[in-house]
């Protein structure tokens, strides 16, 4: 397996891999073409529909969207990608059905290893990334690798989820923590 075949199937891969470095430019050429076409240029479509996996004509990205690879998002539905978003999918990023994603939101599946030997070497520890249906993420969320945000949860601007958010809840702050349950209708 390469080491660009390894990336695009959320396994460890090898950064400085010439394949995964053009490819990644690839994707950063693709992003440009995109905010520098006109919003009703439909050239935006094909480019999106290219660069994530599961997009369709409900899925909504607005400008200033970057990612690292875009394939390891993974569209399940209706989504709504606000103005300035950054998907750092080194690992899969799994986005529900009815998601709404705000304005700066950072979603994080990357994280360099605490020892700076190691992290010297190059180490990294990428997790995925799994946010529930009905999930909205408020203006400015920081999500961080590994984590999991269950259905219909609400999470406040400005925070920073270090750990999963049940489903059915508020949750707010830096860490982020549970504030309120959300009544379900069954």
């Amino acid at each position: 397996m390469t080491e660009l075949e390894k990336a695009l199937s959320g396994e460890q891969f090898d950064r400085r891999d010439k394949e995964v470095y053009l490819f990644q430019s690839k994707v950063k050429d693709m992003l440009h073409e995109f905010h520098t076409l006109k919003p009703s240029d439909p050239k935006r479509t094909e480019i999106i529909k290219e660069l994530v996996t599961g997009y369709n004509k409900y899925v909504f990205i607005e400008d200033g969207f970057r990612c690292s690879f875009g394939k390891n998002i993974r569209f399940h539905g209706m989504a709504m990608i606000n103005y300035d978003c950054t998907f750092l999918d080194t690992n899969f990023i799994d986005i529900g059905h009815c998601a709404l994603i705000g304005p700066g939101c950072t979603l994080v599946c990357t994280n360099h290893s605490i020892d700076p030997t190691e992290r010297m070497k190059g180490a990294f520890n990428d997790k995925p990334i799994k946010i529930g249906d009905n999930v909205w993420l408020g203006a400015n969320v920081t999500v961080l690798p590994g984590v999991t945000i269950g259905d219909n949860a609400v999470i406040g601007a400005g925070s920073v989820v270090t750990k999963d958010i049940p489903s059915n809840v508020v949750a707010v702050g830096n860490p982020c923590k549970v504030v309120k349950q959300i009544a379900s209708e069954n």
